[in-house]
């Protein structure tokens, strides 16, 4: 493969005059009687031990009939022309048992093999030696003790290894007990898991004996072992070989040769990919027809590794798949937790500041570094001439490869940006040509005091790119910074919109080419016109939709007044194009500065996109809204649930996704609905009201919620204790 990647090379044969010397070494080594005869029967060769083991003519063994050694007419000539049926033995390789003449006239037991062989003419190689029973039973039997003792031991290991994965709630204690138990399994020095990722394969366990030891983390995708067992589609025995002579006087080895003992090819690939073996079992583990991760089971010194053993390994990462795809989201959602926690403290830091100076940004983007183990490099603008600037650490003050300019056109005026830098891309093929750490990210934060922050968070060349959730913590971190630091201005604007809020109170369901929309509003004390229960829908570009279902603490104007805010700025978001997620967190920011800290709300906020046929959707400890589909009638909760808005600052939040389809109806709903009583106290409850919108769709959509309040009516007995609020959506045209 061209450009430094793979290499291969098939072991070709000996040369013709080594074969007829090793041949020629071999007849003179073996015990065995060895003798070659032509399609006429007619013995060509033979070595000295084939007149010691049978009676041959006086006039010697060269030239003469096959036959006459073997029964049934020993030392006799046959009459008949020779065929190969007329021999007591058959030619295909099999073992025969015949009783000879021996060379001193008794009769011994003879077990002879003959096969044809590739040479010019009709050739036939025959190898006999004495059998002698109870010696070959003797080695049978030990043999079989040997072989039955290894299976039993690789048996018992493979079962520990099971066992290993059935009682680990922690997956690096998993890890830890699955690759010692294979290593002690496989005698062998120590195994290492690499787990799959965007990018490549990343180290994620290693066994007791090289925890905490230098070796490769991470192997890019098509230049490393991983390309050979997925072409293989199994466990490879590979050895590594001693570097050469050239090599050697280069200095430095970048590439090694590794020998697949299956095939004898010989395969050259970077030497900083390689595990720190002489010997290795690399094994695919496969899940859902791709590569999941590779298991490298190997061992510091040249190894015998036998068929069986592969065939072994390949078993128990076919029973690992499942426990390591598990193992494999359960340690991205750890990593992405922690980061999001570290990201929360950082805000908290940076907001307890009385203001984001230079000093104060460089120490929080200093800490998030040593979180993704980077290096921290400010780069130097110049507005004037467009270039840009860094003090790198090896090379020092460093023009870079690309302008200001370059930088504005891929990021609009005001917002913050982040990118990775890939081991492919042309700012880590420059880095890397002057030495310098060349994977990590580009973290731009955008205006601060009238200036454009720039950061580069730089990793050795040997490390890991960041992953996409190392990423999207930078660019929260980012959004973050960028919001702390302009708090001052966006805590004016946000009072402002909060007093023009105070007239946005209306409960209103906006035309949506595609939508048929029905909403209504029921306040629980009849005095009361306005309160905390709210809705909205807002016609966006492209045939989407935003969809708005709240309930605000507390009742009355205060509640209202809140709600119209939340309603006006989720409008405000919404036309930013931003997921619901981040409007809802944008908002949670948003009341806690504006609101008093005992206000707090539940929400809804979907996103309908009629073109892809999904609604995203994020609900922050709201009632699960319910889709109804126009095919079954079968009734589907939206349940990816998020925490309340407006209660704490390190509150998380996550979109969810559902698919529609023609004729489908959204339901959405306050918790005045499900909780409302009867005379008796018994909860209408989720159950009363997934019966009541089966039996009231059946009727048809026209009037539904008008339909389902009266039912309500009447289950309470005209006596609702809360606000009930209700929004239903019927998707005409999607797709």
């Amino acid at each position: 493969m061209a450009g430094g990647g793979l290499q291969k090379r098939r072991i070709e044969g000996i040369g013709e005059g080594s074969v007829t010397g090793a041949f020629a070494g071999l007849l003179s080594l073996t015990s065995d009687a060895v003798l070659v005869f032509d399609g006429l029967g007619r013995i060509l060769l033979a070595n000295d031990e084939v007149p010691s083991l049978f009676a041959c003519p006086a006039s010697g063994v060269i030239g003469s009939d096959v036959r006459l050694l073997f029964p049934p007419a020993v030392g006799v000539v046959p009459d008949a022309a020779f065929t190969l049926k007329s021999l007591p033995f058959g030619t295909d390789g099999s073992s025969t048992t015949l009783s000879c003449v021996g060379s001193a006239g008794q009769v011994v037991d003879v077990n002879i093999r003959c096969q044809k062989v590739r040479a010019p003419g009709e050739t036939y190689l025959l190898v006999a030696h004495a059998s002698f029973a109870d010696d070959a039973a003797r080695r049978d039997n030990e043999r079989l003790v040997g072989e039955l003792s290894r299976a039993n031991r690789r048996l018992s290991g493979t079962l520990q290894i099971v066992l290993s994965t059935l009682d680990s709630e922690d997956v690096n204690t998993l890890f830890h007990r699955v690759l010692d138990e294979i290593s002690s399994t496989m005698d062998a020095a120590g195994t290492l898991v690499y787990l799959a990722e965007s990018d490549g394969f990343h180290l994620r366990g290693t066994s007791e004996a090289f925890r905490g030891g230098k070796m490769p983390r991470f192997m890019p995708f098509g230049r490393t072992i991983e390309t050979l067992a997925t072409r293989e589609g199994k466990a490879l025995r590979l050895r590594v070989l001693p570097p050469g002579r050239d090599a050697l006087r280069q200095g430095r080895l970048t590439k090694r040769e590794v020998v697949d003992e299956e095939t004898h090819e010989v395969h050259t690939v970077r030497a900083n990919v390689l595990p720190p073996f002489a010997s290795f079992i690399a094994v695919p583990v496969w899940f859902g027809g791709h590569v999941i991760a590779i298991l490298e089971v190997g061992w510091k010194e040249i190894h015998p590794m036998r068929r069986e053993d592969a065939q072994l390994l390949d078993a128990v990462a076919e029973y690992l798949s499942v426990q390591l795809m598990g193992a494999f989201a359960s340690l991205r959602s750890q990593r992405a937790e922690h980061l999001d926690a570290v990201c929360t403290d950082l805000r908290d830091r940076l907001m307890a500041s009385n203001e984001v100076t230079p000093d104060r940004l460089r120490t929080v983007l200093t800490e998030a570094s040593r979180e993704l183990g980077a290096s921290l490099v400010h780069v130097e603008l110049d507005p004037a001439g467009g270039e840009m600037r860094a003090q790198l650490p090896i090379g020092g003050m460093t023009v870079l490869p690309f302008s200001l300019q370059a930088l504005e056109e891929d990021v609009p005026e005001g917002e913050t940006n982040v990118e990775g830098i890939v081991p492919d891309g042309d700012l880590a093929v420059w880095l890397r040509g002057r030495g310098e750490p060349c994977l990590g990210a580009l973290v731009d934060v955008g205006e601060l005091h009238d200036a454009r922050s720039v950061w580069l968070m730089l990793r050795p060349a040997d490390s890991e790119p960041m992953s996409d959730i190392e990423l999207t913590f930078l660019e929260r971190l980012a959004d973050d910074i960028h919001e702390v630091a302009e708090g001052d201005e966006a805590r004016t604007q946000d009072k402002h919109i909060s007093q023009a809020l105070q007239t946005g109170m209306k409960n209103e369901l906006q035309r949506v080419d595609g939508i048929t929309a029905q909403g209504l509003y029921s306040s629980a004390t009849a005095s009361a016109f306005v309160g905390g229960d709210f809705y909205d829908l807002i016609r966006l570009p492209n045939r989407c939709a935003c969809v708005i279902m709240g309930d605000v603490s507390g009742k009355g104007v205060e509640a209202a007044s809140v709600s119209a805010a939340v309603k006006t700025a989720l409008g405000a978001y919404a036309w930013e194009g931003l997921r619901p997620a981040r409007m809802v967190r944008s908002l949670n920011e948003f009341l806690l500065g504006f609101s008093r800290i005992e206000t707090f709300a539940t929400l809804f906020v979907g996103i309908v996109d009629l073109p892809s046929s999904t609604i995203t959707y994020c609900s922050a400890g709201h009632p699960p809204a319910i889709l109804r589909r126009a095919q079954t009638g079968e009734l589907v909760s939206l349940d990816v649930q998020s925490g309340v808005v407006g209660a704490f600052h390190d509150m998380l939040y996550q979109d969810g996704e559902i698919g529609i389809g023609a004729g489908d109806v959204l339901m959405l709903y306050t918790d005045g609905t499900t909780e409302a009583r009867d005379p008796r106290g018994a909860f209408f409850g989720e159950d009363g009201l997934r019966d009541a919108l089966t039996r009231e769709c059946a009727c048809g959509f026209d009037g539904l919620t008008d339909r389902l309040l009266a039912t309500l009516d009447d289950f309470t007995g005209n006596n609702l204790e809360d606000d009930v609020a209700m929004v239903a959506l019927r998707f005409d045209e999607v797709g």
